[in-house]
C-alpha cells in the first residue's frame, strides 16, 4: 500500500477523511498500522481549533494501540511485528535538562499526539521510539487504548503522594477517567470514597470498588469527606473548577489534592485550609512510557477494564460527538482494523 485513510481536523469542528501518502519513519522514530484508538476530550485541542494553527491538518487521537510496520534509523529495541501503544505523549528527547534529570514527563522536546503532531484517527500513525509502549499479547487493543491516557492519568495521580494501606482515597466524578480511578484505588488497597452528583450512581460506584459514597448534589463534600477522617488523597477528574473548590476542606492533614480534570473555569481555596493542616493541590499530567506499561500491567493482573463503546472507523466524527455529548459509558474507542 502506497497509502493511508485518515481524518484530519481543521478549523473548527470539522473532521475530513483524506488519504495521504505512506512514508518511511523518521530518524528514531516507527510506524504503526493502528487497530484501535480511543477518543478522549483532549481530542478537542484538536478539533475545535484550540492550536496555534487551526488551519493546519492534524490527526486527532492519542490512545493507540497497532503493530509497528516499519522502523527509522538508529531505532533497535524495536521492530516490525511488535504490538505497541501510543499515548498522549509522543516520546521523550533523551537531551534537554527535564530529561537529564530523569522526569520524561515533561521533556521541554515532547510533541503531543493528536494535537502538535498527527494522532491514531488514521490507518497509520508514527511515533517516536521513546514514547512506545509494550501492549500485553491478551489485552484486547480495544481495552488497551483508553488505558494509555485515561488509565494512566489516574493511575499516576494515586501515586502523587505516599498514602498508607487502608488510608481512605477520594474520586471526584464518575466518567471517563473515574471509573477507572476507582477501581485503580480499590485494588491498590485503599478504602475508596466516591463523589459524584445524584443518588442515582452509587450503585454504579460500588460495583466500581466504592466503599463509601457521597452525593455532592445533596451534601457537601469536603465536611463529609472531613467526617469520615479526611482523605489521604482527593483525586478530582471532573472538569469544573467549582465542583473541586470544597474538597479542600475533606483532606486528612498532610493530604493532596490531585487535579486531572482540566476545568474552564478557575479553581479557588480559602488559604487557611492549605495552611491549616499542610495540605496541598497539584497537578498531574499522565506519565512515562514505562509507567503505562506498569500500568497496563497492573490493570491485566487486577482485572481492571474500561467501560467502553466501540465504533468503525468510517465514524470517527459520530464517535468524536458522542464523547463530546457527555453520553457515553465511558469511553469512546475507534476499532479501526475492524
Amino acid at each position: 500500500m502506497s497509502t493511508y485513510r485518515a481524518f484530519e481536523a481543521t478549523g473548527v469542528h470539522n473532521l475530513r477523511l483524506v488519504e495521504r501518502d505512506l512514508v518511511d519513519p523518521a530518524p528514531g522514530h516507527v510506524r504503526v498500522r493502528v487497530e484501535a484508538c480511543g477518543v478522549c476530550h483532549t481530542d478537542v485541542l484538536a478539533v475545535e481549533g484550540l492550536r496555534p494553527d487551526p488551519s493546519s491538518p492534524i490527526v486527532p487521537g492519542h490512545e493507540i494501540v497497532g503493530l509497528i510496520d516499519a522502523v527509522g534509523a538508529g531505532v533497535t529495541a524495536w521492530q516490525p511485528g511488535d504490538r505497541v501503544g501510543i499515548g498522549f505523549l509522543n516520546g521523550h528527547c533523551g537531551e534537554c535538562e527535564r530529561c537529564r534529570r530523569g522526569d520524561f514527563v515533561n521533556c521541554l522536546h515532547q510533541e503531543q499526539t493528536g494535537t502538535t503532531v498527527d494522532g491514531g484517527y488514521a490507518e497509520v500513525a508514527y511515533a517516536r521510539a521513546s514514547g512506545l509502549v509494550r501492549i500485553p499479547d491478551d489485552m484486547p487493543a480495544t481495552d488497551a487504548a483508553p488505558l494509555l491516557c485515561a488509565g494512566l492519568t489516574t493511575f499516576t495521580a494515586l501515586q502523587q503522594a505516599p498514602i498508607r494501606a487502608g488510608a481512605l482515597v477520594a474520586v471526584q466524578g464518575i466518567g471517563g477517567l473515574g471509573h477507572l480511578a476507582l477501581q485503580y484505588a480499590h485494588s491498590l488497597g485503599y478504602r475508596v470514597a466516591a463523589v459524584a452528583r445524584g443518588r442515582e450512581k452509587e450503585k454504579l460506584a460500588r460495583e466500581l470498588g466504592a466503599h463509601e459514597y457521597i452525593d455532592s448534589a445533596d451534601t457537601d463534600p469536603g465536611a463529609a469527606l472531613a467526617e469520615l477522617g479526611g482523605a489521604a488523597v482527593i483525586v478530582a477528574t471532573a472538569s469544573s473548577g467549582a465542583s473541586m473548590n470544597p474538597l479542600v476542606r475533606g483532606l486528612a492533614p498532610g493530604g493532596s489534592l490531585v487535579v486531572v480534570g482540566a476545568a474552564p473555569d478557575p479553581l479557588t481555596v480559602a488559604t487557611p485550609d492549605l495552611i491549616f493542616g499542610t495540605r496541598r493541590i497539584v497537578g498531574s499530567l499522565t506519565g512515562s512510557s514505562i509507567e503505562n506499561e506498569d500500568n497496563l500491567a497492573f490493570s491485566l493482573a487486577h482485572g481492571i477494564r474500561p467501560s467502553i463503546e466501540t465504533m468503525p472507523f468510517a465514524q470517527a466524527m459520530d464517535g468524536y460527538e458522542r464523547m463530546l455529548s457527555g453520553n457515553a459509558r465511558f469511553r469512546v474507542v475507534l476499532d479501526i482494523a475492524g
